[in-house]
């Protein structure tokens, strides 16, 4: 293959790469006033990179034709899949940033450019096919990442969030790199395909070692148990709009490596990782379900809920079988939409003075004060607590699914015994907002209407409606899955 058709392949990175250049040019020479401008622009670059790999998941694109650069990158239906996820939350993160920013008078023109490099970091991550590539992506979304926690620099709570994200995202760092230089040391290679003949057969301790260094720093970036202790405090800290950010591309990024890292880096041992892997499972869905329980702020509710929703993700990678990839795509895609919904619900509770609500005690009574978005919330809380007729429930279903059918029964018990008992501070969010005694902060502020379209459209998709997706979703996710198993 000639250089012309590896720049093909890399045409949506190119396009992310040059526009967040031109833009960050054009925030130096504009400075605040060209902010709407550049945040118009990347939303913009973002679609278009969405659409851009789109052919290469509706064609299924797999094999050495979308290898680039020696093999260091992929382009193939697997990192279109998620590239799609990640440059659409991107883009929705976007939409809904700049009203929060301006009440506070905190909109800067750098600010979607960091989102852009964000993005484009992740797409880097879920195409990496070599342990070089995927550094430079992860560091690349950690760098922006970090600054953009603490947007906020005169919030004492956003400047912690982004000081504790930094230095934990540091030392997860440096656990990843000592993996990497361990399997370079023990398998002479850096490559992922290298390193899975390298694994082949027997392998020796210091390969073993390797294996668990490298789970153990990408478990940090799902914020898998036992690495999940950021979560909290950042997601509470950085600004609402981030947090939405960081719910969703990031996740969906970290998800998506793991994934690639785990089949092809790692699948000539998967007895090796699966028991790692079936612990993070096991362990995020407990800590995350009984971590939420005792939390009063919205924010950190939702955290510990993406860290029960991620050990249900990592169900469908313990099954390490194409149909387990395929599920944990679609939980996937499902997740984001809720936890999109969730959070413009967020972003739309505010009191008689424009501030933010964030405390479970605020909404107390809402379905009386904001009856639609207390029915929103409800079926987004509904939704992540796996609760049928809504899509969460699909979702939830189609990994337990691909346990069984990889005969790991009782991995699936454990986890629909323990998704029935985390369901309970949902169902406590449901219960303050319509069986409590109104608390009368929530009041109607109009004009935001990004919002509402953004809510309706994943309300509908999260709604009983949302089960004529299935065979779309269903055939885009197995042939994005069947794409790493060539």
């Amino acid at each position: 293959m000639d250089f012309q058709a590896y720049l093909a392949l890399v045409a949506p990175e190119i396009v992310l790469t040059v526009g967040g250049l031109v833009l960050l040019l054009v925030a130096g020479w504009m400075q605040d006033r060209g902010t709407r401008f550049i945040s118009i622009a990347a939303t913009a670059l973002l679609v278009g990179a969405a659409f851009m790999v789109a052919p290469a998941l509706i064609e299924g694109a797999s094999g050495p034709d979308t290898l680039a650069f020696g093999g260091q990158f992929a382009a193939d239906a697997f990192a279109a899949f998620a590239k799609i996820l990640i440059f659409g939350s991107a883009a929705a993160c976007l939409i809904i940033s700049p009203r929060f920013f301006d009440r506070i008078g905190a909109m800067r023109a750098e600010y979607p450019v960091l989102v852009l490099f964000a993005a484009l970091g992740m797409g880097i991550m879920v195409s990496a096919t070599d342990f070089i590539t995927l550094y430079i992506g992860l560091e690349l979304n950690s760098l922006s990442a970090y600054v953009l926690a603490a947007f906020l620099r005169d919030n004492s709570k956003s400047t912690e969030a982004g000081l504790k994200y930094f230095i934990l995202g540091a030392l997860a760092s440096g656990i990843l790199l000592y993996g990497i230089s361990l399997l370079y040391g023990f398998t002479g290679s850096t490559n992922f395909a290298a390193v899975n003949v390298a694994l082949a057969g027997e392998y020796t301790t210091g390969q073993l070692f390797g294996l668990i260094f490298v789970l153990a720093g990408l478990a940090f970036k799902i914020a898998a148990v036992p690495f999940h202790m950021w979560t909290p405090d950042v997601y509470e800290g950085a600004p609402t709009p981030v947090t939405t950010l960081f719910a969703t591309a990031p996740k969906v990024a970290a998800v998506a490596l793991t994934a690639r890292v785990a089949i092809e880096a790692f699948g000539s041992q998967i007895d090796a990782w699966r028991q790692i892997v079936i612990f993070a499972a096991l362990a995020s869905i407990v800590v995350g379900a009984l971590g939420a329980i005792g939390q009063t702020g919205l924010k950190r509710l939702l955290a510990y809920s993406s860290i029960n929703n991620v050990g249900f993700i990592l169900i469908g990678l313990a099954a390490a079988t194409s149909a387990g990839i395929s599920a944990m795509l679609v939980y996937l895609d499902i997740y984001v939409a809720m936890s999109l919904g969730a959070f413009v619900c967020i972003l739309l509770l505010r009191d008689a003075a424009g501030n933010q609500l964030d405390d479970l005690s605020d909404i107390a009574g809402l379905s009386r004060a904001r009856p639609v978005i207390a029915l929103v919330f409800a079926a987004m809380m509904f939704s992540l607590a796996g609760i049928p007729p809504l899509f969460g429930f699909w979702g939830k279903l189609v990994v337990f699914q691909a346990a069984v059918e990889a005969d790991m029964v009782i991995l699936a018990a454990i986890g629909i015994a323990a998704s029935v008992i985390g369901a309970f501070y949902y169902l406590k969010v449901v219960k303050v907002m319509y069986f409590d005694k109104p608390a009368g902060k929530a009041v109607r502020h109009d004009g935001e209407m990004s919002h509402w379209v953004l809510l309706a459209i994943t309300a509908l998709i999260v709604s009983p409606l949302g089960y004529f997706l299935i065979p779309l979703l269903g055939a885009m996710a197995d042939r994005a899955a069947a794409s790493l198993f060539i």
